[in-house]
């Protein structure tokens, strides 16, 4: 038997990581919604999530009504780990635990919020700044199953 190239196992990964497939599924009995919504995408650094070092390292807040507050780096508002799958959302309209499908991106949940996250629009959690980067704002239709 052939070993399997180590392209092919590249592909692979590549494709699941793309998917989505960090164990996010809709959930059952709950019938989606489709939407068409402005999509964007964020990463954990300090650009995208409003933080920076003191001069001694300490994260803090760097702009806003709790600049210079302690900031707990790559942590969600709801609590969880920010990860490729973890949505920010305006909470008021799509509550934490809100499963959305977006094409290109896969299965993701609303774990957070932004304050530029505000209406019919998502932030997606992706592994680096680059490639929040390379996804940038766009318009897609996305499936949406509200949380219970």
């Amino acid at each position: 038997m052939k070993p399997i190239p180590k392209s092919a196992i590249t592909v692979i990964i590549v494709a699941l990581a793309l998917a989505g497939c960090r164990g996010i599924k809709p959930p059952k009995g709950v019938a989606p919604v489709d939407r068409t919504m402005e999509i964007t995408g964020y990463c954990r650094c300090g650009k995208c999530c409003n933080w920076k070092r003191t001069w001694y390292g300490r994260p803090v807040i760097a702009s806003g009504s709790r600049k210079g507050k302690r900031k707990a780096v790559g942590i969600t508002a709801s609590g969880t780990k920010a990860k490729r799958g973890t949505i920010a959302a305006d909470t008021a309209l799509f509550p934490y635990g809100t499963v959305v499908y977006v094409q290109g991106y896969g299965y993701g949940r609303v774990e957070d919020r932004g304050g530029a996250i505000k209406g019919q629009s998502l932030d997606l959690c992706f592994d680096s700044h680059e490639e929040a980067l390379q996804w940038g704002r766009q318009t897609k239709r996305v499936r949406i199953w509200f949380a219970q």
